[in-house]
């Protein structure tokens, strides 16, 4: 009897946009946005130095979220991402295999800008409950990275 261990994949992220949001539309018209989120972190070394550490991730939307994002966000916006990790894994023509991690987003919410000038025209636009239904992951991966998504 094979032992079925318990997992949890969720993730919050808080930072801001690297670039503007990519708004591409799948053959049977669904909408994906890709953007990519910078988290930065700072830390004191042993020796009393501050080093400043960033991480980049990149963010996948889909439906009418999708939309809003590429309506209101743009390169420099601070957006808080709740969703999941996902990995996906291809081999190229060349015969190399590739694979990524992204967070794929159930709920994005716009942050105002410390700024000024630079927040979106509303604060928040998270998926209506049918768009952010756990049923509808997009589309499934068949592992062949590009080839499946308008990118």
């Amino acid at each position: 009897a094979r032992i079925r261990v318990a997992s949890y994949n969720r993730v919050i992220l808080m930072g801001n946009l690297t670039r503007d949001p990519e708004l591409k539309y799948t053959p049977a018209g669904k909408a994906l946005a890709k953007f990519g989120l910078a988290m930065n972190r700072s830390y004191k070394t042993a020796t009393g130095e501050t080093k400043d550490e960033v991480c980049f991730v990149t963010i996948v939307t889909w439906g009418k979220q999708a939309e809003r994002c590429a309506e209101y966000l743009k390169k420099g916006s601070p957006a808080l991402v709740e969703g999941r990790l996902q990995s996906n894994s291809w081999t190229t023509p060349d015969g190399q295999k590739r694979s990524t991690l992204e967070a794929v987003a159930d709920r994005v919410q716009f942050l105002r800008s410390s700024r000024g000038g630079e927040a979106p025209a509303r604060e928040a636009a998270p998926e209506a409950a049918a768009d952010s239904a756990p049923a509808d992951p997009g589309p499934p991966d068949t592992g062949g990275g590009d080839d499946e998504v308008p990118f």
